[in-house]
């Protein structure tokens, strides 16, 4: 009997850790182009970003939802990743995109007010035509920053 509730409580505990972890994902548009991505909200997911990760499909990417409209600034440290960053306004529309090699700790920060940033893979703005007034069209969908 007592086996089987240590192993009740170890399954319990390891479904809250994981649905602690779990990222939710929502779908965006750029023109024509869509983006699947993974939304991160708490200053924890935020700071974790895309760290230690070493493949990412084309159409995905990471939307960072901020708390607060502020000049918000990206790094890569511990970045495997080369990425690119739009940084977006509450309105949807592209701030600047601002290009990020791996590993480092470079500060790239939005030249207004951001709520918003987008990373995708490096060049995935610049080869489509994306930049400065581009509408993100979905981030207002995205959940609540906490």
């Amino acid at each position: 009997m007592m086996r089987i509730s240590f192993l009740v409580a170890l399954m319990l505990s390891s479904i809250s850790v994981s649905a602690q972890y779990a990222i939710p994902q929502i779908e965006l548009t750029a023109g024509m182009y869509r983006i699947e991505a993974e939304v991160v909200t708490t200053p924890e997911q935020r700071a974790t970003g895309l760290m230690r990760r070493t493949e990412m499909p084309q159409q995905h990417g990471m939307l960072f939802v901020f708390p607060e409209e502020m000049r918000h600034c990206m790094w890569m440290k511990n970045t495997l990743l080369p990425l690119s960053v739009a940084f977006i306004d509450r309105s949807g529309k592209i701030i600047n995109v601002e290009e990020m090699q791996p590993q480092t700790e470079n500060n790239h920060c939005a030249k207004a007010e951001a709520r918003y940033a987008l990373e995708m893979n490096l060049g995935w703005f610049k080869t489509r035509g994306l930049s400065r007034g581009a509408q993100i069209v979905g981030v207002e969908k995205a959940p609540v920053a906490r």
